[in-house]
């Protein structure tokens, strides 16, 4: 690492604070003014205008925090983000063609990496300051990662490491698709990087691949069809229209990523992310997780945050896209239809509903007389497609 006894006196911070970060093992590395992402927030206000965000309140929450930095730190002078490599070592689409498995988004197979991220950048934030006050800079900061009204992909393209592309993520142009975002908020005044630019072209691969077709028009997301605002962010029963879509994803979708011809210059994933990346585990082996199973199997991963409801919630719905015949799936869902939670009972009734109407036995009498509104509903509903 770049060190203040060694930094030359004639070196620019800009170029002192890039060779720190690739030191660190960040994939690249910007700078960009608080006041760079106005334009963003007046499209994210559309968004929510339109009710795309679902259950998200917290992205209406403070949305003038967002749209300007500024307001969420008047003393902030400059934003550096940085981007953490996550590439996979394997094509993401093999996972989500695995049926009688979970797919679980490439992000979070692995370390949690709110974790990993904001302790390198408090490492390089520290040296910042170190290095600042040795010059007679004396400075501040302030660390995000994801967790705070902050406009992360705005930002980066705002600092060079490249675009929004037409599925509303980043796309780098030296690192493709598969990268984690951080953002240092500091009142020293640094030089802004070359802002990035468009170069999605005429592809379209990325809306034309969208399972639930989540893009009405390109650069727009409607959140409420989005597998991964579907698996993770929302808390309740999840639209029947939209279920069959979601396949064996059980946590999150790359598929819009994974797609993209930008990622022939994705570069290795850090090391930190490597580790538990394995085979999709059995939807059948899945099924049968109590609390204490799920917590400890998803230990350290961003998966735990959803807890183990959700999470079965989402495999009943996988199990119902999995072939009713294959070993196991069918005694595994009718497992699900008597689980204590009624959120997975009520998705477990649609699986042996669609597993009926595919050849995989009657649908039988489950879950007609449940002490719970939505799983009487979800009976009543298979029931009537049966017929």
């Amino acid at each position: 690492m770049v060190s203040k006894a060694t930094l030359p006196a004639a070196m620019p911070m800009e170029e002192a604070l890039a060779r720190e970060a690739s030191a660190l093992g960040f994939a690249d590395f910007g700078i960009t003014t608080p006041g760079a992402v106005v334009e963003a927030g007046a499209r994210l206000r559309r968004a929510i205008d339109d009710a795309h965000h679902g259950e998200m309140a917290w992205m209406a929450d403070r949305l003038d925090w967002r749209a300007d930095p500024r307001r969420l730190w008047p003393a902030c002078r400059s934003v550096i983000m940085l981007a953490d490599a996550y590439t996979p070592d394997r094509d993401p689409l093999a996972a989500v063609a695995m049926r009688e498995a979970g797919a679980i988004s490439v992000y979070a197979d692995g370390r949690d990496y709110h974790d990993v991220v904001k302790k390198r950048l408090k490492r390089l934030g520290r040296w910042l300051i170190e290095v600042a006050t040795a010059k007679g800079q004396p400075a501040e900061i302030k660390v995000f990662v994801d967790t705070a009204p902050v406009m992360e992909k705005p930002l980066a393209a705002a600092a060079g490491l490249g675009w929004q592309g037409k599925h509303t993520n980043l796309v780098a142009p030296r690192g493709g698709s598969w990268f984690f975002l951080g953002a240092i908020f500091t009142t020293l005044a640094l030089a802004p990087s070359t802002p990035g630019h468009d170069r999605c072209g005429s592809c379209r691969a990325c809306l034309d691949i969208c399972p639930t077709q989540a893009f009405p028009a390109p650069y727009r997301l409607d959140a409420r069809r989005c597998i991964s605002y579907l698996t993770i962010e929302l808390k309740g029963v999840i639209p029947r229209a939209l279920r069959p879509g979601i396949g064996n994803r059980i946590f999150g979708c790359d598929d819009c990523l994974a797609v993209c011809p930008w990622n022939k210059f994705a570069v290795a994933a850090h090391g930190a992310y490597r580790a538990g990346r394995g085979e999709p585990a059995p939807l059948t082996m899945l099924a049968s997780l109590d609390d204490a199973g799920f917590r400890e199997r998803f230990r350290g991963s961003p998966v735990k945050r959803i807890g183990r409801d959700r999470f079965l919630r989402n495999v009943a719905v996988a199990l119902g896209n999995a072939p009713p015949e294959a070993p196991g799936i069918a005694e595994a869902t009718r497992r699900l239809a008597r689980d204590a939670s009624a959120l997975v009972r009520a998705h477990a009734i649609w699986a042996l509903g669609r597993q009926a109407g595919r050849g995989g036995g009657a649908l039988g009498t489950t879950g007609r007389d449940d002490p719970e509104e939505i799983v009487r509903a979800e009976w009543a509903a298979a029931r009537g497609a049966e017929r």
